[in-house]
């Protein structure tokens, strides 16, 4: 547990699928991603990726050097010694602020997936935080993103919530899309895949009604074009 931060009007949070580290040069580079947070500026991030796919699936980010090259700390999963997330999806928060819960949520999945949430002590009423990375299958996202949604809407009830991550969707009004939607407001903050000529608007940020979004885009760096196939996206946040 952290110390609460002072409360604050606006924040801000972002996504970014990482790559497990390896960036457009082949290169795995996880200080060149640690300076890209750094770039970003956000309060919270959401990682996907974040771990090695095979063995003992060890964190692609060793929390020595998150901690000595940046101002976050990972939220504790609690999942595998080695490991930062939970399929590959894991939180970062700002030094200072208070998790007050975290889990780990099973979906439907055709290939491994899971979502990660956590309860933060950020903003007036709080935070609920849901990362996640869908499948590459329409049929399984849609039925992610309905799982996923009924439990965020629940969430809602009792604090403004955001969702986001890597949701493989390239077309513009998907099932995916539809379904989040029943509760949630979808962002675009823009195309951040691949990360050299981004074309795909795969990085996506939601928000319930309780927030209102101040700005939205896709950080754009010599750095973050090299250091993963994916841009992080970002949003900025104020209470409703």
């Amino acid at each position: 547990m952290h110390e609460a931060a002072p409360t604050r009007r606006t924040f801000t949070v972002a996504s970014y699928n990482i790559h497990k580290g390896v960036g457009t040069d082949r290169r795995r580079d996880p200080g060149r991603i640690l300076n890209v947070l750094n770039e970003v500026g956000a309060d919270v991030v959401c990682l996907q990726e974040a771990d090695l796919r095979f063995g003992t699936r060890a964190s692609v980010l060793p929390r020595f050097m998150i901690e000595s090259h940046t101002d976050y700390v990972p939220v504790p999963l609690d999942v595998q010694h080695d490991s930062m997330g939970w399929h590959g999806n894991a939180i970062l928060v700002r030094q200072g602020i208070a998790v007050e819960h975290h889990d780990i949520i099973h979906i439907p999945c055709l290939e491994p997936r899971g979502v990660v949430t956590a309860t933060l002590g950020l903003g007036d009423a709080g935070l609920t935080v849901f990362g996640m990375h869908l499948d590459l299958s329409g049929l399984w996202r849609v039925r992610q993103a309905r799982a996923i949604a009924t439990l965020a809407d629940a969430a809602r009830s009792a604090r403004p919530t955001v969702l986001m991550g890597d949701l493989n969707e390239w077309r513009a009004a998907a099932g995916c899309f539809r379904e989040f939607g029943r509760h949630f407001a979808l962002l675009d903050p823009g195309p951040s895949f691949p990360s050299r000529r981004p074309l795909g608007r795969l990085d996506r940020i939601l928000h319930c009604e309780r927030l209102r979004v101040e700005d939205c885009g896709v950080h754009r760096s010599a750095l973050a074009a090299a250091a993963s196939d994916h841009l992080p996206v970002w949003a900025r946040f104020a209470p409703a």
